[in-house]
């Protein structure tokens, strides 16, 4: 079962990312180097690296039943951001989030990750987790209200390449089982 290209929430429009979509997600968030801070890859330093991450999420949308979404604000279309699903297997996930500053604490990176708890549960996973980076205290906060539940520390586990590169860091493992129509937590 494939997700929804386009996803509405109370004050969003998730949608698939498209080839236009280059020169707005460079410029919104995938440059900022304090946005991506706290992010598995690289800050973008061109257009050019944007359009290979909308080639990879083409790919993982022609593989999987979902992928990458852009997040857009419902009043007025901006554009605000992004979440997703990333699949190790049909039944289990990854997800997390990155959005612009002038975003920031209002609650959307909440109402995006409830959106990709629904959808997982609708295209059958078993198993959403996130990472966060175990200094990074905003994110703890955004995974907790939606839903999840920290697992323990993954130690040296993941590369931070904007901000210690070269080195694993320890990372927080949060996640929700679920099941179809039902969350076991």
């Amino acid at each position: 079962m494939k997700a929804p290209e386009r996803i509405e929430t109370e004050r969003l429009v998730l949608r698939r990312p498209r080839a236009a979509d280059a020169e707005a997600i460079f410029a919104r968030y995938a440059a900022d180097a304090e946005v991506t801070r706290f992010v598995g890859w690289p800050a973008h330093r061109s257009v050019a690296d944007t359009q290979a991450f909308l080639a990879s999420s083409d790919a993982e949308w022609a593989r999987w039943p979902a992928g990458p979404y852009l997040a857009h604000a419902r009043d007025g279309g901006t554009l605000l951001g992004s979440t997703g699903l990333a699949f190790e297997t049909p039944g289990r996930a990854m997800t997390g989030y990155v959005f612009a500053q002038d975003a920031w604490g209002r609650g959307y990176a909440t109402e995006a990750l409830g959106a990709m708890v629904d959808t997982a549960r609708a295209v059958g996973v078993r198993r959403l987790y996130a990472l966060c980076h175990t200094g990074h205290r905003p994110s703890w906060h955004v995974l907790e209200k939606a839903g999840f539940e920290r697992e323990g520390i993954l130690r040296r586990y993941c590369e931070f390449p904007n901000l210690q590169p070269g080195e694993p860091l320890d990372v927080f493992c949060y996640a929700i089982v679920l099941s179809k129509g039902t969350e076991n937590r």
